[in-house]
């Protein structure tokens, strides 16, 4: 087995452990965070009634134009700040971040940190 291929099974067997206890309520979502090489996506979810209230990316034209050609942490940073402010016209203020399995370092930290400056406690 490659090196990748473990650290993949061992990213998804933490995500198991960490979706045992990390459960988005109604008035509470969960922030969920996936990290590519190069991009992150994050998602507001509602795992009572099994839907998505919100989603963003890196890829993102408001995202990208807000950093044009910063690094991917920066980016990750924008990513942040957009959805804590769209998540601000919902209403939700309280949320339970749920960080994939990754490490909470880089480009995940920097998300979450915006989220936090943006409004949002977890």
């Amino acid at each position: 087995m490659s090196h990748t291929a473990r650290r993949q099974l061992g990213r998804r067997a933490r995500h198991r452990r960490i979706r045992k206890r990390v459960i988005g309520m109604p008035d509470r979502p969960r922030v969920c965070v996936f990290r590519s090489h190069k991009h992150l996506q994050a998602q507001l979810i509602n795992d009572v009634e099994a839907k998505t209230l919100l989603g963003g990316s890196t890829l993102d034209k408001q995202v990208r134009q807000a950093v044009k050609g910063g690094s991917r942490t920066s980016l990750a940073q924008a990513l942040g700040s957009a959805l804590a402010q769209e998540a601000g016209k919902l209403g939700i203020t309280q949320v339970v971040f749920d960080r994939g399995g990754y490490v909470y370092h880089g480009r995940v930290k920097a998300f979450a940190e915006a989220l936090r400056q943006g409004g949002l406690q977890f």
